[in-house]
């Protein structure tokens, strides 16, 4: 029985996303974590001490230079995923970059060009999209066990301060409700019905970021999506997919989804309950690894199109409540 290779791993930025990245690993067959980066060669070093990485490293270019470092997992601010992912690329790295890609789709555009110019793996880092509840999901809106998909109803918000999170209240980080949180509702509607060919939305701003958002996508052939995100108020946090023939209730928290209930007609509800073997983070970066072996330039399960088609969607909305943050200096 062969052995696959051992897949070595860069972890670029030390927030708190990075930690749970790292975590997940552990829970990886082949995975290595090498090297972590920080902009600070202590805080890289402490980091490195809690999940034993072997290399430490203070500056982003050091890690993204390292010769055995393979796959480089962008986990910067916002603001930051366009400039660190396209000095991965061009440092010859595979990239997997935290959701959302980038501030918008001009940049995330350019990522996929470099990419896609120089042969090399990128896939956006939208977690949901992995888990084993969703495969499932997927098993079902294509066996035509809803029927129809007509009408998802999805919402994320929850209840933060500038004092608890600031980055979430400043633009300049690309803060707000929508790159933040909304992102997740947003591509939930992408992958089950495709790109809205009409959008209405309204948004509190307030000192540049969106606090509190709600969107009401429509697709062709009488298809629905009413979304929401909001980071000042707490949501019921749940999706629910209804259909011509049934429904299907994502739990709480939908975007790590564990369990999902099946209704129709005359039927008892169906209740499905999956286990995890990691923090759900694992799932991403087995689908990296994936693809990598199976020498695939992007995941068929995160498209790269698809994700410019996320961001295009975004900034139609943020155009909608005249929002731009402060590095936008040219029009989208």
């Amino acid at each position: 029985m062969s052995v696959e290779p051992i897949v070595n791993w860069g972890i670029l930025a030390t927030g708190r996303i990075a930690h749970k990245f790292a975590e997940g690993l552990n829970s990886v067959p082949g995975a290595r974590l090498l090297a972590v980066a920080s902009r600070q060669q202590a805080t890289a070093e402490e980091f490195a001490r809690q999940h034993t990485v072997p290399r430490a490293y203070g500056g982003y270019a050091a890690l993204v230079n390292d010769p055995e470092v393979q796959v480089v997992y962008v986990a910067s601010p916002h603001s930051g995923h366009h400039a660190d992912t396209l000095m991965s690329l061009a440092a010859g790295k595979a990239v997997l970059c935290e959701k959302p890609m980038a501030i918008n789709a001009a940049q995330v555009a350019e990522m996929i060009a470099m990419a896609r110019a120089r042969k090399l793996f990128l896939m956006e880092a939208m977690w949901t999209r992995y888990f084993t509840a969703m495969a499932k999901l997927r098993e079902w809106i294509e066996a035509g066990v809803l029927g129809e998909p007509r009408l998802l109803t999805a919402d994320f918000a929850y209840r933060s301060s500038p004092a608890d999170k600031p980055r979430l209240f400043d633009p300049a980080l690309g803060g707000g409700a929508l790159l933040d949180v909304g992102v997740y509702p947003v591509a939930l509607a992408s992958w089950i019905f495709g790109s809205p060919t009409h959008m209405v939305s309204r948004a509190l701003v307030r000192n540049g970021v969106d606090e509190l958002c709600a969107m009401t996508f429509s697709y062709e052939g009488g298809r629905f999506a009413q979304l929401s995100a909001g980071i000042v108020a707490e949501t019921q946090q749940e999706a629910v997919i209804s259909g011509t023939e049934g429904r299907v209730r994502i739990h709480k928290p939908w975007w790590q989804p564990n369990v999902l209930t099946l209704s129709r007609p005359g039927r008892p509800d169906e209740v499905v309950e999956f286990t995890r073997d990691g923090n759900g983070y694992h799932y991403e970066a087995v689908e990296v690894m994936r693809c990598l072996r199976e020498g695939r330039l992007e995941s068929p399960r995160m498209p790269l199109n698809e994700s410019l088609s996320i961001a295009q969607t975004m900034d139609a909305l943020r155009a909608q409540w005249g929002l731009r943050y402060p590095m936008e200096t040219t029009p989208r």
